[in-house]
């Protein structure tokens, strides 16, 4: 791995672990994934679609890739969403980031990108890991919530090629900040559609504090665009496994800092497997 892709993949866990910790402490009727991606649309889209328009070659296939990832991206956010109705996020989430193996299989057949033996064990042994994890939480109940898991990890398979692809004509890093500012706005939208569904309402009864408003808006998307600047070194399958990291760091910042000891022997096992699975790959 170039020490360039190490940074910014490392720079991206931290900053999704920071933000997603500050979001657990928010309520939840104040819907605190609409006012972050509100805050990302207005702090940060104006100098990321600015440079996007200036930079790239607005052709047929750039579009095409433009909306594939937008439409990914709200199709992820509303299935994660549903999801969430249904099981709780330490089982929702974990499933949901096993992506990197259908991830993989899409690169092999469509981008022609060849994994290597160990690749392929460590893609493997980190999604083992992420379900070892997902069960601490699993009970009977949780079914309704599968259909919902599978197409949120299918969507975050379909953005990540796309958005791989789309690097070939982004040069910069505001431009980045401009293509999934497209496809933020989407997801945004699709939530205001599914919040009036549930409540009435286009707008949250309730805003998340000022502090995680500020620092989830600049964060949710630098976090990712950092990932996909990663993807010009390496094959998405590899940067998006590597990000899985952070579900390891959020979890034993959960069971040691916390103090959050419900099946934690069951989380700290996926973790270990995570870690090892992510040490494969590195060789």
């Amino acid at each position: 791995m170039l020490p360039e892709a190490g940074l910014a993949l490392a720079g991206s866990v931290l900053l999704h672990v920071i933000w997603n910790l500050m979001v657990r402490t928010q309520p939840q009727e104040a819907c605190a994934l609409w006012w972050i991606l509100l805050a990302h649309i207005l702090l940060l889209g104006p100098l990321g679609v600015s440079a996007l328009l200036s930079e790239v070659a607005w052709t047929s296939a750039f579009v095409a890739l433009l909306a594939t990832s937008a439409t990914a991206n709200m199709v992820y956010f509303l299935g994660l969403r549903r999801a969430y109705e249904h099981a709780p996020v330490a089982l929702v989430y974990p499933v949901v980031r096993s992506s990197p193996l259908f991830i993989a299989v899409w690169s092999s057949l469509f981008l022609g990108e060849a994994f290597g033996v160990l690749t392929w064990t460590g893609i493997v042994t980190s999604v083992l890991g992420l379900l070892v994890m997902a069960t601490s939480a699993r009970n009977c109940r949780d079914s309704a919530a599968l259909p919902w898991m599978l197409l949120a990890m299918f969507a975050t398979s379909i953005y990540s090629l796309s958005d791989k692809a789309a690097t070939a004509s982004i040069t910069s890093f505001a431009g980045l900040l401009g293509f999934i500012t497209f496809g933020y706005t989407a997801a945004w939208v699709g939530i205001s559609l599914d919040l009036y569904r549930k409540t009435g309402r286009v707008i949250p009864r309730q805003c998340i504090s000022p502090v995680t408003l500020l620092f989830g808006g600049l964060s949710v998307g630098t976090a990712y665009v950092l990932v996909i600047h990663a993807m010009r070194f390496m094959p998405s399958a590899e940067a998006v496994a590597y990000t899985n990291a952070g579900i390891v760091l959020a979890s034993l910042v959960s069971i040691f800092i916390l103090r959050e000891r419900q099946h934690w022997v069951l989380r700290l096992l996926g973790a270990m497997v995570i870690c090892l699975g992510l040490l494969v790959m590195r060789w």
